[in-house]
């Protein structure tokens, strides 16, 4: 069951209302329903907003949480007057204490991009997408020299996952290239790394967790037993240690911690916010 129902009220998407409502909901031992409200961009839709919320609260006979990253002024004031959860304003904590201490107006747009279009920043995070998708997997060879991280481990070691975060939310060019068997009797990085090792960062994980993984994948193989994973673990830490390239385990990390450890390592010059 439910312990209250938490809404994220945006005039775009709402993932940053949502992203930090909930890393302050976190700290408390409750089960929320979640329920995201993006676009509301018109006093009409504002107005629905608040039907909504004060329904709920009298159903429920609590008050609803409403996190906010409104913009439009107009909007706002429709669901601070009618409103009968407990509204917690992001901008107003924040942005207006910022306004007076810097002296400058905030731009007060919508979203990270006002117009994604015409942005430099959103066409470099596509760009750095579409490069760390066609270099996944060890796919691609070529322009290797373009990339901000490249990225190695055994295969199921978090590589993929881990790229497409760092693409998308820094715009960072990330390779990632799976060690494998050949690699392991020839005891040396893949050829093809070996000239950018300064950008080379490694993924391992525990043999048993990886054995897990790989076995929801295909199930009683060889490749998922956990002789091999043990086997094929301790070559790829053995030669991480060889090549003197900095890497760290997966195996309880999130892929948010992952990322922050590797922008601490490798500190790429190009980074987009």
């Amino acid at each position: 069951m439910s312990d209250r129902t938490v809404f994220f009220i945006s005039d775009g998407t709402g993932i940053t209302a949502e992203t930090f409502g909930n890393a302050i909901l976190a700290q408390f031992e409750m089960q929320p329903r979640h329920v995201r409200l993006p676009f509301v961009d018109t006093v009409d839709k504002a107005h629905q907003v608040v039907r909504q919320i004060n329904h709920t609260a009298e159903v429920e006979g609590k008050k609803p949480i409403v996190f906010s990253t409104l913009v439009n002024m107009e909007v706002l004031k429709v669901i601070q007057a009618g409103c009968q959860g407990m509204l917690l304003d992001m901008f107003a904590t924040f942005v207006n204490p910022l306004e007076e201490e810097l002296g400058i107006k905030s731009h007060h747009r919508v979203g990270r991009f006002s117009d994604a279009s015409k942005s430099k920043a959103y066409h470099d995070r596509i760009e750095a997408i579409n490069f760390s998708l066609a270099h996944d997997d060890g796919q691609m060879n070529r322009d290797l020299e373009q990339s901000d991280v490249i990225l190695v481990g055994v295969s199921r070691s978090g590589k993929t996952p881990t790229s497409l975060y760092l693409a998308m939310q820094y715009g960072l060019k990330a390779s990632n290239y799976p060690l494998i068997p050949e690699d392991f009797d020839r005891h040396q990085l893949p050829p093809a790394l070996m000239p950018h090792k300064k950008k080379i960062f490694g993924l391992t994980i525990q043999a048993e967790r990886l054995s897990e993984i790989r076995n929801e994948r295909r199930p009683h193989s060889k490749y998922a037993s956990l002789e091999n994973c043990r086997h094929e673990v301790h070559e790829a830490e053995s030669m991480m240690r060889r090549s003197g390239i900095r890497w760290l385990s997966t195996t309880t990390k999130s892929i948010e911690e992952i990322a922050t450890t590797i922008l601490q390592e490798i500190r790429p010059e190009r980074l987009v916010y």
